[in-house]
């Protein structure tokens, strides 16, 4: 399974990057092969939009699965329409992330906001 994660760095050892929409790199890992690309959020630099944006990018990427902290509605929907599923990020780095995944001890990101408009 390919799972993407906001990323504050480029290494599996970055932290999560707890903005979604804004983060500078998501990280997709190949659950079944170790394998990872980086992928620059092109969004993250938008005046508006941002989440929506990078949720395409996310759904462009073939990933199945997104780890964030927090999604905004906008884009939840645009990645339940890609049938990306969204579980809830805990503190530390991606490859921390990853493995709890794989041990089943992430949850299901439950609650979706509002989102952060115009700017904020």
């Amino acid at each position: 399974m390919k799972i993407a994660i906001p990323s504050e760095g480029q290494m599996l050892e970055s932290p999560v990057c707890r903005s979604f929409g804004r983060t500078l790199y998501f990280i997709v890992v190949d659950t079944d092969t170790d394998k990872f690309q980086v992928i620059d959020n092109k969004a993250a630099a938008e005046q508006g939009g941002a989440g929506i944006k990078a949720a395409q990018t996310i759904a462009d990427s073939g990933a199945q699965a997104v780890v964030v902290f927090h999604c905004g509605q906008n884009a939840a929907d645009v990645l339940k329409a890609a049938d990306i599923q969204l579980w809830k990020a805990v503190p530390g780095t991606i490859a921390e992330n990853i493995e709890k995944f794989r041990k089943g001890e992430l949850g299901r990101l439950g609650e979706i906001h509002p989102g952060f408009h115009g700017g904020q």
